[in-house]
């Protein structure tokens, strides 16, 4: 009997081990949080206080691993590859809704190769300039500006086909004008290199751009979103400014490795739902111009879809191709 009873400890205690994860243990240790683009970015503006949120929430570091590359296709790759046992974490957002459409031969599958955990900010895109290379102080004024100097008046870009690239080929192809895309590797060389007049302007998320707006670095002419924003009362929307229907946002959200157990990814995205109540988070959130999104689970991953067939139809529009 004694046998049979030490025989049954073993096989339950496999049994966990096997599942990676029980709830009530998990987490044990530390947790990863891929980030696939350089620090100083949007999605490092996110994932760097709701990292430090949820590391006082589970009471174990969530440590952020920064690995940009390619449109943030290298660090997604890398974490669809990541073990699935519940202590690594994928940080992504809408550029990853993108590059099914771009990348010929991904090394993953976001709807596929990835369990969706939830939407964690949705700040707009906004149409920022450098004040000493374009007098202009509307869209209107740009539209004309660039309208006269055709292919002279470039944008800055997070990298081929990031949302940066796709929201300034929308707004061209909406409005008529030619732009010319100069990629970098991340929305925070890309910031540097609009404040330092290596190019005219960018459409970036309103998550890293914000702080430069307020420090005067770079100018705001629009938010594309349906409301003006809270943290921008006094810029205009798009449709305000001259261009309805664009509206573009630069969402991030939080995946797992498909195959993570399921435990540690309810509990997962219950501490997000938690972290994105938190006070300090909210506060944070308001000042980057982004709203506290409730998506989770199942729902997020809907989202998710409609977002690939969004901006496939867009890429096909625009004729964006990548080597």
């Amino acid at each position: 009997m004694k046998y049979r009873t030490t025989a049954a400890a073993v096989f339950a205690a496999f049994a966990v081990g096997a599942s990676g994860v029980a709830a009530a243990q998990w987490p044990e240790r530390p947790i990863t949080l891929i980030v696939p683009f350089p620090a100083g970015g949007g999605t490092d503006t996110f994932a760097r206080p709701l990292a430090q949120q949820l590391t006082t929430q589970l009471g174990q570091t969530v440590v952020i691993d920064n690995k940009g590359g390619a449109g943030g296709t290298v660090g997604a790759g890398v974490a669809a590859k990541a073990r699935p046992d519940g202590y690594t974490f994928f940080m992504g957002g809408a550029h990853h809704a993108l590059a099914p459409s771009l990348y010929k031969n991904l090394s993953y599958d976001i709807q596929k190769d990835f369990a969706p955990v939830a939407l964690v900010a949705q700040p707009p895109q906004v149409i920022v300039i450098n004040p000493g290379k374009l007098p202009v102080k509307t869209v209107q004024e740009l539209i004309a500006y660039v309208k006269k100097r055709p292919g002279e008046i470039n944008f800055g870009t997070a990298g081929k086909g990031s949302t940066h690239h796709l929201a300034g080929e929308l707004f061209a192809m909406q409005t008529g004008i030619k732009l010319v895309d100069v990629p970098y590797q991340g929305a925070g060389p890309m910031l540097s290199a609009l404040i330092g007049g290596q190019v005219d302007l960018a459409f970036d998320g309103l998550g890293s751009s914000a702080g430069h707006i307020r420090a005067g670095s770079i100018k705001p002419l629009a938010v594309a979103a349906t409301e003006r924003s809270p943290s921008l009362p006094d810029v205009p929307t798009a449709a305000e400014a001259g261009v309805p229907n664009y509206v573009v946002s630069t969402w991030y959200a939080i995946w797992a490795p498909a195959g993570t157990p399921k435990e540690a990814v309810d509990r997962m995205s219950a501490e997000i739902t938690k972290a994105l109540n938190a006070p300090k988070i909210k506060e944070t959130w308001a000042g980057n111009g982004s709203a506290v999104p409730t998506l989770t689970g199942a729902e997020f991953g809907k989202f998710v879809d409609s977002e690939v067939a969004r901006w496939a139809k867009v890429v096909k529009d625009s004729g964006v191709t990548l080597e």
